[in-house]
C-alpha cells in the first residue's frame, strides 16, 4: 500500500489546495482587491524574473470594480472538483489492486518469482527461486525430509566405526581427508580446517601402568593382571600411590561423607568406586579433596541391565575415561594452541594431583574379597560374585601409572552454508570424530549425521532454499580428552562468537537406545525443542510424534525429556564458557544405560544389536530434530529463544536460597538483592516481549536489533566481574566457582553443617560472611547486568535495585 499513498500525496500536491491558500486585500493602488499566497511546505528558491501577484477575480456582489473581466464560473466548479476526481480514480484502482491480489494469492504457489518460507509458529522469511515458485514451512518440510532420506545414513555409521581414529593417529589423518574431501564435494560456500597443537596423555607401551599388592612391610608382592591394558585414565597423575583399599560406592561427596560417617577414613587410602552417576574427573577431584592417594574405577553388572536376554559388558573390560576436571588442553588453559609453544606455561587447575586407573569387573570381584570392615549399605551393593560388599579397608595397594604427554595436532574440519540475511550470525552443529576403539555410539552417529545433513542442506540449497543466517556446520577432533577441539576453537574465537553465534547443536552420543528421549539444553531452547518434537515421528511408536511418545509415560514433558547440561558434555563449554545457547540429544534405553560406551565393544554390530535393529530408524529421528531445528533457528525472522525462561530458573534456585533466610536473618543478613535483580530481570522480559508483539515484522532494522539482544542472553549470564583464564566457566548457573549460584549454596548449607563445600571450592573454615558477601554481590550484579541488557538502550533501563 506504500506506493499507492505515495500517488495519492503526490495528486494532492499537484491538485489546488484551497484550504492551504491565504488571502489579503493588497495595498496601494489596487486597494480592495484579493491577492492570494500559496503556503508552500518547503520554501521555492528564487524566480529569475520579478514575480507578479495573481489577483483573485471575484463576481460584482464582492465589490469588484467595474469594468473588470469576471472569472470563469466552470473554471472555478473545475478547480474545486479536480482534487475529488483524483481520489476517486485513486480509490477505484486501489480496489482493483486489492481484488487482483485476492485472485492472485489464491493461484500463488504455482505461479510467482520469490520464494516465501512461512513458519506455521513464528516468524517467516523470504528467499528466491525462481524455478520452484512460491515455498512454505510445509514445502520446506517435505523438501527436507525427502532430501534427508535418500541418503545412507546406516552404512557410513557402519564405515565410519570400522575405521581407527583416536587423536593424533594415522588412521585419523585419512579419516580427516576423507572428510575434507566430502565437504568439498557439496560446493558449501566454505571449507576449511583449524590446526591446534594440544597436549594429549597417552599410555608408555614400555613402561605399562600396573597394580600390585603389598606386604605389611611396604614392598610389592603379587601383580594384578590388567585385562584391559589399554584401557587409562588420560591426565591422571604420574608416579606411585600406596594404600589401603576402601570401597566408596560412586565417589561422589556425599559417598565419601558417608563412608567418613560409617567410620571408614579416606585419608591415605586408594579408593575403589563404581563407573556412572558423574565423571571419571568428579570421581577423581571429589577423593583427592577427601585426602586419598588414588583412584581405582570399575563397571559394576549392577549399573546395567540384568536382562539376560540382552548385551552386556564384558567382565573383563575396563572403561575408558579422562580425568580433567575441565575442557580443553589442560596445558594452555583459557588460552588456544595454536601453535607448539604452548605457552603460557601453566597447567589447568582442573588436573588432578593423585593417579587413577580404569580396571575390570574381574579385577574388582578380587579387591572386593579382600575388603573387610563394615558392610556396604544395601544401596551400595553390586552384582559383582563375592556379595555383600564391605567397606573396608583391605590390604594394601600399590598403583603405578606412568602414562605421558605429548604435544599432539589435531584439526577440526568446518563447513558453512551463508546466510542472505544475517550471514554474520551462525547456527552451528557439530559432531566428535574421533573415539577411543570402535567408538559406534560415542562418534561415528554423530559424524555421520552430520554428513547427511551437509549432503541434505546442500542439495536444498541447490533446489532454491536459502537461509537466512549461515550453517556451521564443525567436525570436531579430541573430544575423548574432554571436548579438546571445540574448546581450543572457541578459546580462539569468543571475542567473535559470543556476538555471533546463535545456538549450538551437539550430536555426539546421540544414539544409546530407542525408548527414552533427553535433550540437554540451554533453557532458552527448551520452547523450540518442544515444538520441532511435535513434528517429528517417533521412531518406536507408530503414528506418535516424538512429544506424544514423551507425555504418554509423563504429562510433565519437560521433567521427562529436559535435563541440564553436564561438563562432560560437549556442549557444555559453548554456554558455560562461551555464553552460546547449546543443546544435546540422546536417545536411551528404558531400563539400562548402554554398557559399551568408552570400550573396545563399542561396535557398530553391538550397537545395531542393542537396539534390536533399529539404529537406521533412530538415528533418522535425530537427524530430522536436528535438522529442523537448524531451519527454524536459521530462518525465523525474530530468533525462536524464549528469553523469559530464566526468569523461572532464578525462581526455581531463589527458593533454595529461601531455606536460609532465617539464619541469614539471624545474622543480619538479607537476600533481597538477589531477589529485586531477578524481579528487574523479569519486567526486563516482559516488557522485550511487548515490544516485539507490537512491532512490524517486516521490518529489518528493528527484527535484527531485537535478535541481537534475544541471542546473547546467555553470554548475559557469564559473570563479567571473574577473569576467564582463573575462572573459564563464568556461566552463574552452569558454571564452577565462586561467582555460581551452586558455590553460594553449598556456602549456605555450612550455617548448618560446618562442612566444607562440595562445589570444588573448599574452604574448610564453616560460614564467613565476608565471604557470602562476596559471593552475593558477583551473583547479584550479574543477574542485573542480564537484566539491563535485556533492557536494551541505557535510556530504556529501569534500575530498580
Amino acid at each position: 500500500m506504500e506506493p499507492l499513498w505515495g500517488l495519492l500525496r503526490r495528486a494532492q500536491q499537484l491538485s489546488p489546495r484551497p484550504s492551504q491558500s491565504i488571502y489579503r486585500r493588497v495595498e496601494g493602488p489596487t486597494q480592495g482587491r484579493l491577492e492570494e499566497e500559496e503556503e508552500e511546505e518547503e520554501e521555492e528558491p528564487e524566480l529569475p524574473t520579478p514575480f507578479c501577484p495573481m489577483e483573485l477575480k471575484g463576481p460584482e456582489t464582492l465589490g469588484s470594480r467595474e469594468g473588470q473581466p469576471g472569472a470563469i464560473p466552470w473554471a472555478a466548479v473545475g478547480q474545486r472538483a479536480a482534487p475529488y476526481l483524483v481520489l476517486t480514480t485513486l480509490l477505484i484502482l486501489t480496489a482493483a489492486f486489492l481484488l487482483g491480489y485476492v485472485v492472485f494469492r489464491g493461484t500463488c504457489q504455482a505461479c510467482g518469482d520469490s520464494v516465501l518460507v512461512v513458519n506455521e509458529d513464528a516468524g517467516s522469511e523470504q528467499g528466491l527461486d525462481v524455478h520452484r515458485g512460491p515455498l512454505y514451512w510445509s514445502d520446506l518440510q517435505a523438501m527436507f525430509l525427502r532430501l534427508l532420506g535418500e541418503g545412507h545414513l546406516e552404512d557410513s555409521i557402519r564405515q565410519t566405526s570400522h575405521q581407527e581414529r583416536m587423536a593424533g593417529s594415522a588412521g585419523m589423518a585419512a579419516l580427516t581427508r576423507d572428510i575434507l574431501a566430502s565437504l568439498s564435494r557439496h560446493k558449501l560456500d566454505h571449507v576449511w580446517t583449524d590446526t591446534h597443537y594440544v597436549g594429549l596423555q597417552f599410555p608408555d607401551p614400555a613402561h605399562p601402568n600396573t597394580l600390585h599388592w603389598v606386604d605389611t612391610a611396604g614392598r610389592a608382592r603379587e601383580q594384578l593382571p590388567l585385562e584391559d591394558p589399554d584401557a587409562y585414565c588420560p591426565y591422571s597423575a604420574t608416579g606411585n600411590a600406596t594404600g589401603e583399599l576402601v570401597y566408596a560406592h560412586y565417589g561422589r561427596p556425599e559417598d565419601l561423607q558417608d563412608l567418613r560417617a560409617r567410620g571408614v577414613e579416606p585419608v591415605g587410602r586408594l579408593l575403589l568406586v563404581r563407573v556412572g552417576v558423574t565423571s571419571f574427573a568428579q570421581k577423581v577431584a571429589s577423593a583427592q579433596a577427601f585426602g586419598a592417594r588414588g583412584v581405582l574405577i570399575y563397571p559394576d553388572p549392577a549399573d546395567f541391565s540384568q536382562d539376560g536376554h540382552k548385551l552386556g559388558l564384558a567382565s573383563h573390560r575396563a572403561v575408558y575415561g579422562h580425568v580433567h576436571l575441565g575442557t580443553g588442553d589442560p596445558y594452555t588453559p583459557g588460552f588456544p594452541s595454536f601453535n607448539q609453544t604452548q605457552f603460557p606455561p601453566v597447567e589447568s587447575s582442573g588436573l588432578p594431583s593423585i593417579p587413577a586407573q580404569p580396571i575390570s569387573g574381574d579385577i574388582a570381584s578380587r579387591l572386593l574379597g579382600k575388603l573387610r570392615g563394615p558392610v556396604a549399605p544395601q544401596e551400595w551393593q553390586g552384582h559383582l560374585p563375592g556379595s555383600p560388599y564391605r567397606l573396608g579397608p583391605g590390604p594394601a595397594l600399590l598403583l603405578q601409572v606412568n602414562n605421558h604427554k605429548a604435544s599432539t595436532p589435531i584439526n577440526n574440519i568446518f563447513g558453512c552454508i551463508e546466510g542472505v540475511s544475517e550471514p554474520d550470525h551462525y547456527v552451528v552443529i557439530g559432531a566428535q570424530r574421533d573415539a577411543w576403539g570402535p567408538g559406534a555410539a560415542r562418534s561415528a552417529v554423530g559424524t555421520s549425521i552430520l554428513l547427511e545433513l551437509v549432503r541434505t542442506f546442500s542439495s536444498m540449497v541447490s533446489n532454491g532454499f536459502r537461509p537466512r543466517r549461515s550453517l556451521l556446520f564443525i567436525s570436531w577432533d579430541g573430544g575423548d580428552f574432554g571436548s579438546v577441539g571445540s574448546t581450543e576453537w572457541l578459546e580462539g574465537y569468543l571475542s567473535v562468537l559470543h556476538l555471533k553465534a546463535v545456538a549450538y547443536v551437539s550430536l555426539d552420543d546421540a544414539v544409546m537406545g530407542d525408548d527414552r528421549f533427553h535433550a540437554k539444553t540451554s533453557p532458552v531452547l527448551i520452547s523450540l525443542i518442544e515444538n520441532i518434537l511435535k513434528q517429528v515421528d517417533s521412531p518406536n511408536h507408530s503414528g506418535q510424534t516424538l512429544y506424544e511418545q514423551v507425555v504418554f509415560t509423563n504429562p510433565s514433558w519437560d521433567a521427562e525429556v529436559i535435563r541440564p547440561l553436564p561438563m562432560d558434555s560437549s556442549a557444555y563449554s559453548f554456554t558455560a564458557f562461551a555464553g552460546v545457547p547449546a543443546v544435546e540429544f540422546s536417545f536411551l534405553e528404558e531400563d539400562q544405560v548402554y554398557p559399551f560406551l568408552h570400550t573396545k565393544e563399542d561396535t557398530y554390530e553391538n550397537l545395531h544389536q542393542m537396539l534390536r535393529g533399529r539404529l537406521p530408524a533412530v538415528a533418522q529421528a535425530v537427524a530430522q530434530l536436528a535438522g529442523l531445528l537448524l531451519m527454524r533457528l536459521s530462518h525465523d525472522h525474530l530468533l525462536p529463544l524464549d528469553f523469559g525462561r530464566y526468569g523461572d530458573v532464578v525462581l526455581r534456585h531463589i527458593g533454595n536460597l529461601n531455606e536460609f533466610s532465617g539464619d541469614l536473618k539471624a545474622r543480619g543478613l538479607t537476600l533481597q538483592w538477589v531477589y529485586s535483580a531477578r524481579g528487574d530481570y523479569i519486567r526486563a522480559a516482559e516488557k522485550l516481549r511487548k515490544e516485539i508483539y507490537s512491532s512490524e515484522e517486516r521490518d529489518e532494522r528493528l527484527m535484527r536489533m531485537y535478535n541481537v539482544r534475544i541471542m546473547r542472553v546467555e553470554f548475559y549470564f557469564l559473570s563479567q566481574y571473574v577473569s576467564p583464564a582463573d575462572s573459564p566457566f563464568r556461566h552463574i548457573f552452569l558454571g564452577r566457582g565462586d561467582h555460581t549460584l551452586g558455590a553460594l549454596l553449598d556456602h549456605l548449607r555450612l550455617l548448618r553443617t560446618g562442612n566444607s563445600s562440595d562445589s570444588g571450592v573448599a574452604t574448610g573454615l564453616g560460614f564467613q560472611e565476608s565471604r557470602f558477601r562476596r559471593q552475593l554481590a558477583l551473583l547479584t550484579w550479574t543477574l542485573q547486568g542480564a537484566a539491563n541488557a535485556l533492557s536494551g538502550d541505557v535510556w530504556n533501563i529501569d534500575n530498580n535495585l
